[in-house]
C-alpha cells in the first residue's frame, strides 16, 4: 500500500476537526467551526491560513472573482469545512477546483453536519 500524502500533516488537521467536534456536537453554523478549528491551530502551533484569497486565470486573464478556501494548512493542504447532512460529489468537485487552481495536491473535506465527524481526503 502507498503512503498516504501528507500523512503526518493530514493526521494533526483531522485530529484538530475531531476535537472540535467532540467539543461542539452538530448543528452549528460553519463560521462556528472554523472559528474553533482556528482557536486549535494557534494553540497547537499549526500554521495555517484563513479564507485564502485565491485568484481564477482564465485564458490570458484573471476572473475579477476570486475563490476563498477556509483554510490552507501547512501551506499545502486545503481544509473545506461543511455542515452538511453528508459529503456530496459537488464538495468534492469544489475542493478539486481549489487544488487545481493552487496546484495543491492534498484537500480535505470536514463536515460537521453528521451525528460523528466524517472526512474526505482528496487527492489531485
Amino acid at each position: 500500500m502507498a503512503d498516504l500524502i501528507y500523512k503526518d500533516e493530514s493526521y494533526a488537521i483531522v485530529g484538530v476537526c475531531i476535537e472540535v467536534h467532540k467539543v461542539l456536537g452538530k448543528g452549528f453554523s460553519e463560521n462556528v467551526y472554523k472559528d474553533a478549528i482556528e482557536y486549535e491551530f494557534i494553540k497547537l502551533g499549526i500554521p495555517y491560513e484563513r479564507e485564502k484569497e485565491c485568484d481564477v486565470h482564465y485564458k490570458d486573464v484573471v476572473l475579477k472573482h476570486k475563490f476563498y478556501s477556509d483554510f490552507v494548512v501547512y501551506d499545502k493542504i486545503i481544509l473545506e469545512v461543511k455542515c452538511a447532512e453528508k459529503i456530496i460529489d459537488g464538495h468534492k468537485k469544489q475542493t478539486l477546483n481549489y487544488m487545481s487552481i493552487t496546484g495543491y495536491k492534498l484537500g480535505i473535506i470536514a463536515n460537521f453536519g453528521e451525528d460523528s465527524f466524517v472526512q474526505k481526503r482528496v487527492i489531485l
